[in-house]
């Protein structure tokens, strides 16, 4: 079998960044695949499954929601735990949706209250929530974003 592409990138160089993980084309249509990594793979511990789970619950509501709602397919975590990927309808480079993921973290780190669709009707695993460490990992990634600005792969 063919290597896909998210095991060619080098994780041991891999550091928390906005990146396109692949662009896919069918029929007219395009769909780029955000890769926003959170931690640094094999450098850092993996994100808390509870606090993962509360970003994708609220990362999901909130990109369902936003100005580019139309163009979101998915938002989700990485088997890994070392970040979520977004996948968005368009040839979409990552500066363009800079604004989008710094709104994102900021969305986060103000919540308040029970998080969205964290009830038994909702949600499968709905009990396991972790709003405040959720909220680490968002105040840490948008600090990430803001120093570093990283868009491309390591080599």
């Amino acid at each position: 079998m063919e290597k896909i592409e998210s095991f060619k990138v080098n994780h041991l160089k891999l550091e928390p960044g906005l990146y396109v993980s692949r662009k896919d084309k069918s029929n007219g249509c395009t769909v780029t695949t955000f890769d926003m990594r959170f931690t640094a793979p094999n450098r850092e511990p993996v994100m808390d499954m509870p606090a993962v789970h509360t970003i994708e619950h609220l990362g999901a509501m909130y990109l369902r929601n936003s100005q580019r709602k139309d163009d979101i397919v998915y938002f989700g975590p990485m088997g890994c735990r070392t970040g979520f990927y977004l996948l968005m309808f368009g040839d979409i480079a990552p500066q363009e949706i800079y604004g989008l993921a710094v709104d994102l973290c900021n969305f986060i780190l103000n919540y308040e209250g029970a998080v969205p669709g964290a009830t038994p009707e909702e949600c499968g695993n709905y009990l396991e929530q972790n709003l405040g460490v959720a909220k680490y990992y968002a105040k840490r990634y948008l600090s990430t974003l803001t120093a570093y600005k990283r868009f491309i792969y390591p080599q």
